[in-house]
Parts: structure tokens; sequence; C-alpha cells
């Protein structure tokens, strides 16, 4: 990026910033929602001269990336068709753009006939696309911030209007998901990862072909973050509403005020009295992080222990044992408490990361070489490695969620463009 290049000058860019900015907003907010993306890109094409401007999206897989288009339906057909939209599947290969989202910095590269720069489309740490664009000239180092703010802001037009269309989420499928995949897949969280000033949370579900019941969920307070892995006795639809009922219950009394023996508590009550199928219960460890204090309380119902990872140490938690919700009208629930220190690294997990296939993986050997990974991508590596020894079909659903605590919790966040780069990943070798 050592070019002026002749299209995009320091200071043009600088006076247009603003003006740049809202010609996006205007062009996302006068375009109907599944062109809404279109609108922005090209809008930011006519302003650097771009031969081509497009927006890959990531896939729900984790390991691929996702080229929207919409073709005549006598043209070139993508992977997957649906009418005229066509989503093409471009796998991660370790190549500039799985770097690219891997480090959260902006790739510019040198292309026969002129540059490519690929941008992170990301908030708040959560991956969502990539910005592919095709320049005549070299840009300069202005015109690669005014890229890297466009895509930061195009993150936001995704979210925004994947609330009023199909499109996205059926660019994101790689492959078709079963009624009791479609019920586990609305009880998830909208963004699967959330950094903060002084914490980074990822969480990662890997499906067994019939769907084992878990979900993992959390929401931010304004001193305290819940989270919580659940997983629900059996497989299939009976499984999936099983777990919809735990999880609308934890919701709705959380969202009440309630504390977490309270919310156990009301979610055995209510599995018990509603449960579709007779008897169904789900195992749960429910969190509560004070961020003032770094203290995190826990309640395991029947689960598999939580792991600490601390000084690159991994060991089970011990915890106080509860019955699963849902086992037995009356329960009590007990909590334990864990005071997290700066670079500690919390894991709740499923049984399924422990299953007898599964068992073949030394889970806190693999827990300790991720350590330097950011959680998006150490989530997803755990998962992978899960996949090679227990895989390719799962016997059961393989969940985690991953938490570092730093402490600082009014402290400024220090980002570009949606993500903390001193916490993003290392590029890959080689």
């Amino acid at each position: 990026m050592t070019g002026t290049g002749g299209f995009c000058t320091l200071a043009t860019m600088e006076s247009n910033h603003g003006v740049v900015l809202a010609g996006i907003l205007e062009a996302a907010e006068n375009a109907p929602p599944v062109d809404a993306v279109e609108a922005v890109t090209r809008e930011l094409g006519t302003t650097l001269n771009a031969r081509t401007v497009s927006f890959l999206i990531a896939d729900l897989s984790g390991r691929a990336l996702v080229r929207l288009a919409r073709v005549p339906l006598n043209g070139s057909a993508g992977d997957r068709r649906s009418g005229e939209e066509s989503a093409t599947v471009l796998p991660f290969d370790g190549g500039p753009a799985e770097q690219a989202l891997r480090t959260q910095t902006v790739q510019v590269l040198a292309v026969p006939g002129g540059w490519t720069v690929l941008a992170p489309v990301t908030d708040r740490g959560e991956v969502i696309g990539l910005l592919d664009l095709d320049l005549p000239e070299e840009p300069a180092p202005e015109a690669v911030r005014e890229i890297t703010r466009t895509a930061h802001a195009l993150a936001f037009v995704v979210i925004a209007n994947r609330r009023h269309t199909d499109l996205f989420e059926w660019g994101q499928r790689t492959t078709p998901y079963t009624l009791s995949a479609e019920i586990q897949r609305r009880l998830l969280p909208g963004s699967f990862t959330c950094e903060a000033s002084a914490f980074t949370l990822s969480a990662w579900l890997e499906p067994a072909a019939s769907i084992g019941g878990d979900t993992f969920d959390y929401s931010l307070a304004r001193d305290v973050l819940h989270f919580s892995v659940t997983d629900a006795m059996g497989h299939g639809v009976a499984s999936a509403l099983t777990a919809t009922l735990g999880v609308g219950s934890l919701r709705n009394s959380r969202r009440g005020g309630a504390g977490l023996v309270e919310q156990a508590g009301t979610a055995n009550a209510a599995l018990i009295e509603h449960a579709v199928v007779p008897g169904s219960y789900v195992t749960a460890v429910l969190g509560r992080l004070d961020l003032n204090t770094g203290v995190c309380t826990l309640l395991n119902a029947g689960h598999v222990p939580p792991l600490l990872i601390r000084d690159g140490v991994a060991r089970d938690l011990p915890l106080p044992g509860n019955f699963p919700l849902g086992m037995f009208p009356g329960s009590t629930f007990e909590t334990g408490e864990l005071a997290l220190r700066p670079g500690d690294r919390l894991v709740v997990i499923t049984d399924g990361m422990r299953e007898r296939r599964a068992a073949g993986l030394d889970l806190t050997a693999r827990l300790r070489k991720l350590t330097g990974l950011h959680p998006r991508e150490a989530v997803r590596s755990l998962a992978d490695a899960v996949l090679e020894v227990a895989g390719p079909v799962l016997a059961d659903d393989a969940t985690l969620l991953m938490l570092d605590w730093y402490n600082g919790h009014h402290e400024e966040r220090r980002t570009d463009a949606g993500a903390d780069q001193e916490r993003a990943s290392a590029p890959l070798p080689g």
C-alpha cells in the first residue's frame, strides 16, 4: 500500500467521507431488503471507480464464504439456485480471504491487471462476511481506510435487512435443514460472538444428523453477562421442542430479573408441566458474570462440568451437583462461584464433545493448544477436531461456549471496523 493511486486522493476521500457514508445509508434504505447490500456495494464501487464490488456472506458452517448473486434463468448457475438467485460456496483454503477474516485486517493484493482489496465485514467480533473489490490501481491508504469503514457499515446493513428476508439465511445454508434443525436454529442468539472491553465470548454448535437438542444463549446487561449452554434429552423434533420449552422458560425468567436459582426452578417446573414427551429433561450450565468484579456465578443442572484454562492449564470446575431441569418436581438448585483473573478462559461444552467416538480427542490438550486463538476461531477449531475423530456425521450435537476474561469493564474498546485487532488470531502459517 505504498502507491498514491490515481483514482482517489487523501484529500478527496477525507472531504467526501461524510457524503460517502450518507450515500451508502440512503442507498441501503431506499433499496428493497434483498437488494440493500448490492445497493451499498454499487455506491462504493462508483466512489472508488472499482471494476467490481461484491459481498461474500459467511456460511453457517463457519468454513466457507458464499457469493450471492441474481442471475438470469439461462445464466451460469452457482452451487445452488432458487429462482434467479444463486449461491456459490467458496470454502476456506488458508488464502487471503480466510486470512482477512482470521486476522481482521484488510488485504491489499496485486493481481494481473489491477488490485484486489478484501475487507472483513464484522460487528463486535462477529464475522458477517467479506467485501471484495477489484480496482484498476493500487488504493491510497485513505482509500483503504474508507473501504474499511464502509465494510463496517455494511455489517449493520446486513444485520438490519436480514430481519426482513430469507435471502441471506438461504445463502448461508450449505445443506438443507430438517424441521428439528430449523427449530434449533431459531433458539440460538443472533450473533455467535460478542466482544466487549472486559471479555470476548464465542459459541458454536456442530449439529448431529438427527439434532440432539443442544443450544447456547447469552445476553449482555449493563454490568452483567448472562450465558447458558443446554442439552435436551433425545433427538429430532421432540428434542427440539423440549429445548424450546427449556430455553423459552430460562429467557423469560431471566428477562424478568430472576437469578440463576429462580431461573432453574422455573424451567424445572415448566418442563414437568408442559413437556410434549412426559419425563423429558434438559441438562444445563447457567452463568452470571459480574463485569465489575469478574466473579462468575455458575449453576450446573446435571451437565458436563465447565472447564477453566488458567496459565495454560485446563481443569474441570467443581460445582455443586443438581438434577437436570424437568427431572423431578420440587427440585432445589445450588450455585457455585469462580473469581476470574485476567487471561482466564472459561469453556462450557455439551456431552457431544465427549461422546464415545469423540472420546478419542484429548480435549484438555487441544484446549491448551488453542489459547492463542481468538475464541471465534478457537471454537470452530475445536469443532473441527471433534469432526475429525467422530465425524463426518456426529451421533450427538457438539456444542461449546468460550469466554475470555480481560477485566476493565468500563474501559473503551480499541477497535477498528468492528473488531479489536489486539485480540484477533495470528495469521495462518505459510
